[in-house]
């Protein structure tokens, strides 16, 4: 057991609005599968692939019975995300190491239908969140390949600072790729991610807004 893992109070939820952040269970078979399946094209430039190939995937009940391991191990935070009652996509935290470094990586996916609805960035805020201000972890990354517009724009929305370049960092799509790094700790969001990321998408509505205010009295 990891210095804090029994800490992580797993299996855990979140929640904020319609969204619900919670573990993956057998049940999920069925409608991960289709998700999956529909999503397979939108995914597969920005999934991890291993070095050698080869190997069958994990079957979704081994891949659940993985991540309640991890979880429990306080190495990882495995999470679905949920709109309404439907299985949309997941965020996850991984490669967590606590003693004088306490840190973890974030990865995330989500069903096309629903992308650019503000869905992504709410979740990884509210992971955020539980990691720094709950769990007491002091530092998250996220690595991105520079051509995934999509996920640059969720650590854009929610201000993390760029750290650079790292080369040939993961093994993406059969090839060894570049990533885009970026962190966040306590300092940058002292009063939380969440609130942070509510409070720019109400100054955005207003503005949207008024823009449309002003068109509609031009014509």
């Amino acid at each position: 057991m990891s210095e804090l893992g029994a800490g992580i109070g797993w299996p855990i939820e979140l929640s904020d609005g319609l969204i619900t952040l919670r573990p993956l269970h057998r049940r999920d078979a069925k409608s991960w599968n289709a998700v999956r399946s529909a999503n397979a094209d939108w995914l597969a430039p920005w999934e991890a692939t291993h070095p050698e190939g080869g190997g069958r995937p994990l079957t979704f009940g081994a891949m659940v019975r993985s991540f309640d391991r991890e979880a429990r191990a306080g190495r990882m935070i495995p999470l679905a995300v949920q709109l309404h009652d439907r299985l949309v996509g997941q965020v996850s935290v991984s490669g967590i190491v606590w003693g004088s470094l306490r840190s973890g990586q974030i990865g995330y996916w989500v069903d096309h239908n629903v992308a650019g609805q503000g869905i992504t960035p709410t979740a990884v805020a509210m992971m955020v969140d539980h990691c720094l201000f709950n769990l007491g972890m002091h530092r998250l990354e996220v690595n991105i390949r520079p051509e995934n517009t999509a996920s640059l724009r969720v650590v854009e929305k929610l201000g993390f600072r760029a750290e650079g370049i790292r080369r040939r960092f993961l093994h993406i799509d059969g090839a060894w790729r570049d990533h885009a790094s970026f962190a966040i700790t306590p300092e940058d969001v002292p009063g939380g991610m969440l609130t942070r990321w509510r409070r720019s998408q109400r100054v955005l509505a207003a503005r949207e807004h008024e823009q449309h205010t002003r068109w509609s009295e031009q014509t």
